[in-house]
Formats: structure tokens, C-alpha cells, sequence
């Protein structure tokens, strides 16, 4: 799984509010409207949207004249995919996934015992 830099990072939140929103892709002016507070040139966003679909993590349509963008998988579907990639660089998996449920808040991990149930 590549990794994402801080501008990359609120790109795909911007496409995953989109998504979660129903309001499906968008175009490099959407999520430039979107980032506005960072005032960002339009250029800056499609380079970012660019190396985003190289890392395969966007996809981008033509409609008419215009592109649209829109995240390849969900941020849960992400972070899972995070997840595996951390543990799967552990030489210990058990070790782990113990320290990890160690650092989590009691109710994280009554959730993960009724996910596992």
C-alpha cells in the first residue's frame, strides 16, 4: 500500500466525503473548491490527483471535457489495507496485534470482541 503525504491525504478525504456523501467524483475544480482554505492552484491539485492514480488509489473518467475523480476504495477499506501492511512487516503478528489492542481504549476493543464473535 503506498504511503500518502499530508496534501494527498486531504485529496482523498476530500473523495471520500464525496463518496460517503453520494455525491460520486468529482472534478480537479470540486476538490480544489473543496481544499479552498489551503489555496491551492488548480495545477497543484491535478498533479496530486495524477500521482494518486498512479498509486492506483483514484480513477479518473472523461465526461465531456472534463475529468472526474473518485477514490478507488473507501477510507475503511484503506486503513484495513494499512493495517494488514503494518502487521505484515512485524516478524511477530501475535506480538503485535497484543500491543496494539493494549493501546486501544476499552470500548475499541469490545467492539473488536463483538466483530470477532
Amino acid at each position: 500500500m503506498p504511503s500518502l503525504g499530508e496534501l494527498e491525504r486531504a485529496v482523498m478525504e476530500v473523495l471520500w466525503a464525496a463518496a460517503h456523501e453520494g455525491r460520486g467524483a468529482l472534478t480537479a475544480r470540486d476538490v480544489q473548491e473543496a481544499l479552498a482554505d489551503r489555496e491551492l492552484a488548480t495545477t497543484t491539485v491535478l498533479t496530486v490527483l495524477g500521482r494518486l492514480e498512479r498509486k492506483q488509489l483514484v480513477v479518473r473518467t472523461r465526461d465531456g471535457r472534463a475529468h472526474h475523480y473518485r477514490a478507488t476504495a473507501s477510507r475503511e477499506d484503506h486503513v484495513a489495507e494499512l493495517m494488514n501492511d503494518a502487521l505484515d512487516g512485524a516478524p511477530d503478528r501475535g506480538a503485535a496485534l497484543a500491543r496494539f489492542l493494549g493501546s486501544i481504549p476499552d470500548e475499541e476493543r469490545r467492539k473488536l470482541r463483538d466483530l470477532l464473535d
